[in-house]
């Protein structure tokens, strides 16, 4: 049956059928939002997704030979240097002159930890993180959680690195949940410090201080792509093999409840990728990516009602990834065009502008809105109702 990944790109959900063995091990896929031409990733060779390099050329071998590109690239490079030199001395006269109105310059100052320009909803409060593999740097970090004690947990989507920070945004230390080949689905922390993390189809449990592997969530079979902690200490989980269900675990980690084709049953139409989250009174959102939507069911499971669909406008998905419940019962939902707020019946609020995709979002006690775009984590203070 077909699958799904993430645009190595720009983080879309892409569909694909997987190679059943390792003689198709470059299934080619395209990117409906972003278009890219894609290589499909194949567990059984352990071959990541990734972009295609574009090969112009024609004939033998289906490129050009290299003395052709050269005598076409010398005239294009030589138009192309003169139009900088000559862009360039305009821009020295017009910064000169502007320069000597504007009076001596003011030094610049560090911004990471920081802020940045707050949005038109909420302030900005922290910031930090930069592309790097260093410690507090990020390559392609999507899950993020936040434990009772206010540290934060940040993790890479591929090689299995999870970094540490105090409340303050400061590195503390990290630890690994595998190898390269690693994909880390979904993250989540309880209250006592305990890490849940999605990958390989399981949830497994860690240490948050020391990242020691405590074991696993106990169920009948493996297909666990999302994770997220309750108040009550329990979990909610995204299941998916062969149809789309919800787990719930209670604080023992006993699975307690299964909401069996959560999505597709209410729509009628598959899902291939759900993201959930759980409010604080237990009733569970779960984000349809391919259904455009996110879904509302009571804790007994009850399915309540849906709100979104596929759009541009205000309350419509163009390519949402990520979602979360405040202490008010508002549920956040990460998009392409920004964090879109709505009330716990699906009334549309208003927008968080959102510089990157919100791949990760999670609240603090005080209800802070901690959002991880890749490279850098954001925390957000919000307004109350």
């Amino acid at each position: 049956m077909p699958k799904t990944f993430d645009c190595p790109k720009c983080g879309a959900p892409v569909a694909f059928q997987p190679a059943g063995d390792f003689s198709n091990p470059q299934t080619r896929v395209r990117c409906d939002y972003c278009h890219s031409q894609l290589i499909a990733p194949n567990e059984l060779s352990g071959q990541p997704a990734r972009v295609v390099r574009i090969q112009f050329g024609s004939g033998s071998g289906g490129r050009f030979p290299k003395w052709v590109l050269l005598v076409l690239a010398i005239p294009l490079i030589g138009l192309f240097l003169g139009v900088l030199a000559f862009v360039g001395g305009l821009g020295s006269v017009f910064y000169s002159v502007k320069r000597a109105a504007d009076g001596p310059a003011t030094p610049s100052r560090p911004t990471t930890p920081g802020k940045e320009k707050s949005p038109g909803f909420g302030n900005v409060l922290l910031t930090f993180g930069s592309e790097g593999i260093g410690p507090g740097m990020f390559t392609d970090a999507r899950s993020i959680a936040v434990d009772g004690a206010g540290k934060i947990y940040v993790g890479e989507y591929t090689g299995g690195r999870i970094q540490v920070f105090d409340p303050a945004g400061k590195f503390l230390n990290q630890w690994s949940i595998g190898d390269r080949k690693t994909i880390l689905r979904g993250l989540a922390a309880d209250r006592k410090g305990t890490v849940y993390a999605a990958h390989g189809g399981k949830i497994v449990r860690y240490s948050g201080e020391t990242g020691e592997q405590l074991g696993e969530m106990a169920y009948e079979r493996s297909g666990f792509d999302d994770v997220s902690a309750g108040a009550d200490g329990g979990l909610v989980a995204a299941w998916h093999s062969n149809r789309d269900d919800i787990v719930a675990f209670d604080a023992s980690g006993k699975a307690i409840r299964t909401i069996q084709s959560a999505i597709s049953g209410a729509s009628g139409d598959s899902e291939l990728s759900m993201r959930v989250a759980v409010s604080g009174s237990g009733e569970i959102y779960a984000l349809g990516r391919f259904n455009n939507g996110v879904f509302k069911f009571a804790r007994d499971g009850k399915f309540m009602n849906r709100f979104g669909s596929s759009g541009d406008k205000p309350g419509e998905f163009r390519a949402a990834y990520s979602i979360a419940v405040d202490g008010y019962g508002r549920v956040y939902v990460g998009d392409i065009k920004g964090i879109q707020v709505f009330d716990a019946n699906g009334r549309y609020l208003a927008l968080l502008e959102q510089k990157g995709m919100a791949f990760g979002m999670v609240f603090n006690d005080k209800n802070e809105l901690f959002v991880i775009a890749r490279d850098r984590v954001i925390k957000y203070a919000l307004p109350a109702p």
